[in-house]
């Protein structure tokens, strides 16, 4: 919208001329009782991703409220957390309804100590002007990303220079805590974290009810979609995939995804001989709570890998452009796959070695 690019140059002037702190004297605080983080941008794997650093402020500050300014596309990543007190979610195109930015002033302003604003793979200039008119005493955010300047660094008392390429194999969830280096907060488990309710898990009971599983049943789940076309393993492997397990393993199958995954599920039943178990448009925890049943899960490189990575589940990722050291799931039970940035170069013989390992 031209309308929403003009008032953001308007914005970002004023908010440089009016708010920059780079020469002003640096509040000290030892225990904030209250920390606001923006993180509007980015999809909800990137979020999901986060959640170490959500976890580091509290081992850091056990008793401290944690809000986060969420965006329309992510806010779900964070549903139930447990390390979040209090959420907004940001939409732009809301700014010019007045009660919404009374609402939004609101929570911006709540007596926070510090806001943070956490960069992965791109800096985002509403995130930093959001943290600026936040009532925050201090504004930790990027300085630059990968050499690159922020023009709005002046606006955090704590601009940091974030740089992927000093390790390069670093995990994103372990690079994300360099925004707390002023801080010294920090965690070493670096698992993603979903929370299920019991009406979560009582929605996954009736969906698993209807299975009809059996004693001796190992259930696999997959997630066969990917929001980039590149990161889709080709349906025909799925399938031989799946005809070889049903050679040696008793399973029942079920196939997560959503409405944006129409297409493959339409070809995946055009190439099987059975109905497929459809678990579509569920919620994060939901997903969460029925992969944490599974005796195995298998997906490509996409938001619901995160979520399985989260559960305690056998996994399989497949990779293609992505590289899996950074955004993997971690654990010893999950095997991240990648031979070339094609992800169809991987074949289903070099996949199945894993799956017999788990269901065995």
């Amino acid at each position: 919208m031209p309308q929403l690019k003009f008032l953001e140059k308007v914005v970002n002037k004023f908010v440089l001329s009016s708010k920059k702190v780079s020469d002003k004297k640096i509040p000290n605080i030892n225990t904030p009782k209250r920390i606001l983080i923006i993180r509007q941008h980015n999809q909800f794997g990137d979020l999901l991703a986060t959640t170490p650093l959500f976890r580091g402020l509290r081992e850091c500050y056990p008793n401290v409220e944690i809000s986060i300014v969420v965006s329309p596309q992510n806010f779900y990543a964070i549903t139930q957390n447990e390390y979040i007190d209090r959420e907004f979610i940001f939409d732009k195109k809301r700014l010019f309804n007045k009660k919404y930015r009374s609402e939004l002033m609101k929570f911006l302003r709540h007596n926070y100590e510090i806001v943070i604003v956490p960069v992965t793979v791109a800096i985002s200039n509403t995130s930093c002007v959001l943290a600026a008119f936040s009532d925050a005493k201090i504004r930790i955010g990027p300085n630059s990303l990968e050499g690159e300047i922020n023009p709005l660094r002046k606006l955090f008392h704590f601009p940091i220079d974030l740089n992927w390429s000093v390790t390069p194999d670093r995990h994103v969830s372990d690079f994300g805590q360099d925004i707390l280096k002023p801080l010294g907060a920090s965690t070493d488990n670096l698992k993603a974290n979903v929370n299920s309710s019991e009406a979560d898990k009582s929605e996954v009971g009736k969906f698993l009810d209807s299975l009809n599983l059996s004693n001796n049943t190992k259930l696999v789940g997959f997630h066969i979609g990917a929001g980039k076309p590149p990161n889709r393993w080709d349906m025909k492997n799925f399938v031989k995939l799946i005809e070889l397990i049903n050679h040696e393993f008793n399973c029942v199958y079920y196939f997560t995804g959503s409405q944006a995954d129409s297409d493959q599920f339409i070809e995946l039943k055009s190439l099987i001989d059975f109905e497929p178990n459809l678990f579509v448009d569920r919620s994060i925890p939901e997903l969460a709570a029925l992969i944490e049943k599974s005796k195995l899960f298998i997906t490509n490189d996409t938001g619901v890998m995160h979520v399985a990575g989260a559960t305690s589940t056998n996994q399989i990722s497949l990779f293609g452009p992505t590289n899996p050291k950074n955004w993997g799931p971690v654990g010893e039970n999950k095997i991240n796959i990648k031979l070339t940035d094609n992800i169809n170069d991987i074949s289903v013989e070099e996949v199945i070695p894993f799956v017999r390992k788990f269901l065995k």
